[in-house]
């Protein structure tokens, strides 16, 4: 059990030192502009190109686990959007409460906490998963919201809107490019790859340290009853499911198999709260989501870690 919380707690220990450093500055969340920026368009990117153009092809191609991966993220969805509408009768607060219950911290959290567990075989995964999720929610944000009528434009323009974030995300253009590397075998100069090499290491670290400040300048008010569904649905209910998805879709490697638990069993992304403030719809309670995830999944990845790692996941 010691390995395993020596593998975890320094994951939280930056996001804990986050949380502490802005609870004891007391800077404004606008002063977080500037480190987000270098962590979205160019620390993370960093990562997934260094992860990719060193990938075999060949591995890059699993279309059984990408499409058990993401029909997983989009039944959890689902679960928690249609128990939502059946309550409130609301799409738009139903499609934030279901990306809340399936958007996990897939690209702050993800990539180095897989890789550090698993080792190198982990970051295959981890890109396909980090690279289908997202479009997935990139698609049912904006599509979901022009349903509820919150959305007002048009049909083209959604469209045009959608596509533009899907191949316009620092992430994505990064693993575009990564795959263009590792299929071309393309390798950078020294100079360049060593500053990719830094920013790679950098993107952890960071991320997990905005992440907790960002905690701290956006406290929890109150318990949402909602969450009540959505912590179990995220942390415990969502890697279940995707381990039963993928032993009953392919024969993958026990290491694709542990990778895709830990990318769903991840806290709520911040992501979320983006979304609901960008449509002006749940905001306060997503913040929450995000913080109450993120609290017990010290708990729940603790020992999701431990049962993957002591041969109890088989």
């Amino acid at each position: 059990m010691l390995d395993v919380f020596n593998l975890v707690l320094p994951f939280f220990g930056l996001i804990f030192l986050g949380f502490f450093v802005a609870k004891v500055k007391h800077q404004p969340l606008e002063a977080l502009g500037w480190m987000n920026t270098f962590i979205v368009y160019v620390a993370l990117p960093a990562l997934f190109f260094q992860i990719l153009s060193k990938t075999p092809v060949a591995e890059l191609t699993q279309w059984g686990f990408i499409i058990g991966c993401t029909a997983s993220t989009l039944l959890i969805f689902m679960a928690m959007f249609v128990v939502a509408f059946v309550r409130t009768r609301r799409i738009d607060e139903s499609t934030i409460q279901g990306l809340a219950a399936a958007y996990g911290n897939i690209g702050y959290m993800g990539p180095a906490l897989a890789i550090l567990a698993f080792g190198a075989p982990a970051a295959v995964p981890v890109a396909l998963i980090f690279c289908f999720d997202n479009t997935l929610h990139f698609v049912m944000a904006p599509l979901m919201m022009a349903l509820s009528g919150n959305d007002k434009r048009s049909p083209r323009d959604l469209a045009a809107g959608v596509l533009k974030k899907i191949f316009g995300h620092p992430f994505i253009i990064a693993t575009i490019f990564g795959v263009g590397a590792a299929i071309t075998g393309l390798e950078p100069p020294v100079a360049v790859d060593r500053m990719i090499d830094f920013l790679a290491r950098a993107a952890a670290p960071c991320a997990l340290f905005a992440m907790g400040a960002t905690l701290a300048l956006r406290p929890l008010r109150r318990v949402p009853k909602e969450l009540y569904l959505i912590v179990p649905l995220k942390l415990v209910v969502q890697p279940v499911l995707i381990y039963c998805v993928l032993r009953l879709a392919g024969d993958f490697p026990p290491v694709w198999v542990y990778t895709a638990m830990l990318m769903a069993a991840l806290p709520t992304a911040t992501n979320v709260f983006v979304i609901a403030q960008q449509y002006g719809v749940w905001v306060e309670r997503a913040s929450s989501s995000v913080l109450a995830t993120t609290l017990f999944s010290i708990v729940t990845l603790t020992l999701w870690l431990y049962a993957m790692t002591h041969g109890l996941v088989r």
